[in-house]
């Protein structure tokens, strides 16, 4: 069942080719969600969020391409994990599973805690609060783009969806050096198994034509979604992308700069080589 408001999806006028877009850790309805629940000021909160990549790729259905993005924030749900990942560091009576590096280091579907290891909660939260935040957003939106991506391979042959996050600067820094400068977005395919090279190789030619620089699944190689929607053997494939938040955003103050409608502008150009791209992509080389 899809719950209102649990989601935002754009829809465009017509589906032109086989690009789906998300934008899982975009949400920003606090208000409507937290409410007095967390230990930590609405500014600590956003340091998880993917802050306005949702604005960064609005134009997707311009391009012939839907985009399902979040409402809710990451720090209240995580839509990029498993229902069944829950930590019972902050949820009472959640089953112990075996080792899951996500949920020791507090990040769960239900997240312990933020960037920086900062924990959200004082007190433990019942499993009925925890299954009430997976009913209301975490399984809308997973049944929502299970349908986009369904009917876009029906319709077309196969399905790209383009799994959109931002990284903080400062998680990228380490992986600059002097004959390879640190890299402007990172695209996660989990080493060639959730998207075809092809597929991989068109939208890292987009990126690369918009004069940025781009690496491939370091320190990102996709998480969930990837590995639950890539099946390239199926026509399904998923890429990640990770775009440095430095390029965009006052991350102390999670707003945008003031040349961010300039790189809003330059990522819908990248959207648009990208969805012309389905053109090159016969269904023989999948």
């Amino acid at each position: 069942m899809l719950v209102p408001d649990s989601f935002i999806l754009l829809r465009p006028k017509v589906q032109t080719g086989p690009f789906v877009f998300s934008s899982p850790h975009s949400g920003r309805d606090y208000d409507g969600t937290f409410g007095g629940q967390s230990r930590l000021d609405a500014l600590t909160l956003r340091s998880s969020e993917d802050a306005f990549v949702d604005q960064l790729f609005a134009t997707a259905p311009d391009h012939g391409a839907p985009l399902l993005a979040a409402r809710a924030p990451r720090a209240f749900v995580d839509l990029n994990r498993a229902a069944d990942e829950l930590d019972p560091a902050v949820i009472e009576d959640a089953p112990r599973m075996a080792h899951n590096p996500r949920i020791a280091s507090g990040l769960g579907v239900v997240p312990r805690v933020v960037s920086a290891g900062r924990h959200i909660y004082a007190d433990r939260m019942s499993r009925a609060a925890a299954e009430a935040r997976l009913t209301q957003y975490w399984r809308p939106y997973h049944l929502q783009l299970r349908h986009l991506m369904f009917d876009t391979l029906e319709r077309f042959g196969r399905a790209v969806l383009i799994d959109c996050h931002s990284m903080p600067h400062e998680a990228i820094t380490p992986h600059g050096r002097p004959s390879h400068p640190t890299p402007e977005i990172v695209l996660g395919d989990r080493f060639g198994t959730t998207a075809s090279a092809d597929v991989v190789a068109q939208i890292e030619e987009a990126f690369k034509s918009a004069g940025l620089r781009v690496a491939r699944n370091a320190p990102f190689a996709g998480a969930y979604i990837a590995q639950t929607y890539g099946r390239p053997s199926h026509h399904q494939h998923v890429v990640q992308i990770e775009i440095d938040r430095a390029l965009y955003l006052d991350e102390a103050r999670v707003e945008p700069r003031p040349d961010f409608a300039a790189f809003q502008t330059l990522i819908s150009g990248v959207i648009a080589q990208i969805t012309a791209s389905a053109l090159d992509l016969p269904l023989a080389a999948e």
